[in-house]
């Protein structure tokens, strides 16, 4: 194998592909990225054996071939190269090394067979439908922070996405929850989408994925089945397996008899809570929301710090109420309201509360309350 390339292109999509390599592997050819050269063309492949990502991208090839190296050392090599250097890779006869060039720098690695790499199979996915990047970002910002990090509940470990009905129109909607918190957004179902199953998105893909997509709004092509999940746009396909399980019925905890509504500024709130919080205890995190008309005062003690208290004008009429909460958890939801003003419909201080953005009524998260 023998071709050249310029670096800026191949440091692009070495960063595409080599985040998907664990650091520590204990089977020697996952740490690798696959390189495969054809016609005028540079493939690259690295893959977890749960996520899979390949980048293409054009290229001189003197001499077709393939090979792998590995992934994060070649990454690193390139990245510490100068800009606009052409960069040069060549393999050995035997294909047990390879040897890269750039100015007067020379570098040569380790290989590993190109057969001992996993196939990456073209599984037949039967659903399909398109999304814009920028309403793939959306459905993932909005919710992947309530994404639950306790792995013996491994069917809330990602985004659960599927087609719905709301107020008698189909919808495309994402939903995460970890048990302390909800976020469901949705938007308009493409039409090819109507069919499709309800999957779960792993939470390393929904991450890969999101970095993916950063700066571009590209249509992003999406093929499902049961099973397995494929994300094409520009040059780059991503495939990740899905998580085995049933998701729960969170239409049970999306309470519907609240009755008390209050509207904040959203950004008031926020550096409110944040400040008030500082006083909080790392382990709890608590803030105390004492709703009454037209006042909300933010409260936080601690034995070892003291307290805070902090007071907001707010649009609420109904009676008082006293309700605790994480604090990181109303951040984490003030920071997806893009709008001026947050909604938080109440029941009392032991039932969950619902959170929205009062312009934009696409997302709804909910939250638990805690002793206060």
């Amino acid at each position: 194998m023998k071709l050249t390339i310029e670096r800026a292109a191949l440091l692009k999509s070495l960063t595409h592909v080599q985040s998907v390599v664990e650091r520590r592997n204990t089977i020697p050819i996952l740490s690798n990225v696959l390189i495969e050269a054809e016609g005028a063309a540079l493939s690259l492949t690295a893959t977890d054996m749960d996520l899979t990502v390949v980048d293409k991208l054009a290229a001189e090839v003197g001499q077709p071939g393939a090979t792998t190296a590995p992934a994060h050392t070649l990454y690193d090599i390139v990245r510490k190269l100068p800009e606009g250097a052409q960069v040069s890779i060549e393999t050995a006869g035997d294909d047990s090394r390879l040897t890269l060039q750039a100015g007067r720098s020379v570098f040569t690695l380790a290989t590993l067979p190109r057969e001992d790499f996993p196939a990456t199979s073209g599984d037949d996915l039967p659903q399909g439908f398109t999304l814009q990047a920028s309403e793939l970002k959306t459905l993932i910002d909005r919710t992947r922070f309530a994404i639950s990090t306790e792995e013996t509940r491994y069917y809330l470990n990602g985004i659960y996405l599927h087609a719905a009905a709301s107020n008698e129109l189909s919808v495309l909607r994402a939903v995460a929850t970890d048990g302390h918190r909800l976020a469901r957004v949705e938007m308009p179902l493409p039409d090819a989408a109507k069919d499709m199953p309800g999957v779960i998105v792993p939470r390393k893909t929904v991450g890969e994925l999101r970095r993916l997509v950063e700066g571009m709004d590209d249509p992003v092509e999406i093929a499902l089945s049961d099973t397995k999940i494929r994300f094409a746009f520009a040059s780059t396909v991503l495939t990740s397996k899905l998580i085995d399980g049933t998701f729960p019925d969170y239409e049970r905890v999306i309470p519907a008899g609240n009755d008390k509504v209050l509207e904040v500024d959203c950004k008031s709130f926020a550096e409110a809570v944040d400040r008030v919080s500082t006083i909080s205890t790392e382990k709890s995190r608590a803030v105390k929301m004492a709703v009454d008309k037209g006042a909300l005062t933010l409260s936080a003690n601690s034995p070892e710090n003291g307290t805070a208290v902090e007071e907001l004008e707010i649009d609420y009429d109904g009676s008082g109420i006293e309700i605790g909460f994480n604090s990181r958890y109303l951040l984490d939801i003030a920071q997806q309201i893009e709008g001026d003003a947050a909604q938080f419909t109440m029941a009392d201080a032991a039932s969950p509360t619902i959170v929205r953005e009062v312009a934009d009524p696409s997302a709804l998260y909910v939250l638990m309350p805690m002793r206060v």
